[in-house]
């Protein structure tokens, strides 16, 4: 993890921390004496790809500085059977104050991560590879995307500022897919490599390809619709399909021949991985 995402992960865990606990764990205050100490075991229930110990490290950091934190797993790896993921000795009244902020970061990323993963087996042996999209989690998006790389998917753009793609809406304010594409290219000539454009059917395909577009996005068309457009440009751009895509399409998707697909529910419909935290008080 890069040292601007660890900074951002940390001021993102100190707020959910504030959220969560604040004027005072008042449970833990009344119940566990001030000096106990105890060990905390993070565990996987459940199939999947572990991401985002980072987060769940910072919770019980910023709470107990003097904790002492051990990985179990390593992040990005498929485990069938899950097991032992994080072990974590400290003061006990900030172990289970960290409790439930560590593991809403950590089941969450690994979710993603988990789909991801998923996602990725699915087109194995075609040509094509998976996406994320913008549809992330506001103030997540660089984690998300940090776990849609680990569990073995592709990003796409960061934002609205990394790459032009055209859409629709562009098109029609900017008068037609020439204009929109000459417009981008004078605007932000730095990107022109990453450039996009939306196209609906074979007449606007032609239209981007004349305009010189490196890559078309497909949104929603049916598999007929994309192996038509494929063999239209044989070759000439990348093609991306997207729209409402699930794992049980994916496949059929990808043996039309594209090479990209974007799946917005790799962020935005993750179920959360299982994980549990069982806590032993020491002496």
């Amino acid at each position: 993890m890069s040292s601007t995402l660890d900074a951002d992960t940390a001021e993102l865990v100190r707020a959910a921390l504030e959220e969560d606990i604040g004027s005072g764990d008042v449970t833990t205050a009344a119940t566990v004496p001030e000096r106990a100490s105890a060990r905390a075991l993070i565990t996987q229930k459940a199939p999947g790809v572990i991401y985002g110990l980072r987060a769940a490290e910072t919770a019980f950091a910023l709470l107990d500085p003097g904790a002492r934190l051990e990985r179990l797993v390593e992040e990005g790896v498929w485990r069938e059977h899950g097991g032992p993921v994080l072990s974590v000795e400290g003061r006990a009244r900030a172990l289970l104050s960290a409790e439930r902020t560590a593991l809403n970061f950590l089941s969450h990323l690994s979710g993603v991560a988990t789909l991801a993963a998923r996602a990725a087996r699915e087109v194995q042996g075609t040509r094509a590879r998976v996406l994320d999209t913008r549809k992330t989690t506001p103030g997540l998006r660089a984690l998300e995307k940090a776990a849609v790389a680990a569990g073995g998917a592709s990003n796409h753009r960061a934002g609205l500022y990394d790459a032009i793609l055209i859409k629709e809406n562009h098109i029609a304010a900017a008068g037609g897919i020439a204009e929109a594409i000459a417009r981008a290219r004078e605007h932000a000539p730095e990107l022109a490599d990453t450039l996009e454009v939306e196209v609906r059917d074979a007449e606007e395909i032609e239209q981007a390809l004349a305009a010189g577009a490196p890559r078309l996005l497909l949104d929603n068309m049916e598999e007929a619709e994309l192996r038509a457009a494929v063999a239209q440009v044989a070759g000439r751009a990348e093609l991306e399909a997207s729209g409402g895509v699930t794992l049980e399409t994916l496949r059929p998707l990808a043996e039309t021949g594209i090479e990209w697909i974007s799946m917005g529910a790799l962020t935005h419909s993750a179920p959360a991985l299982d994980l549990s935290l069982i806590m032993e008080a020491q002496p």
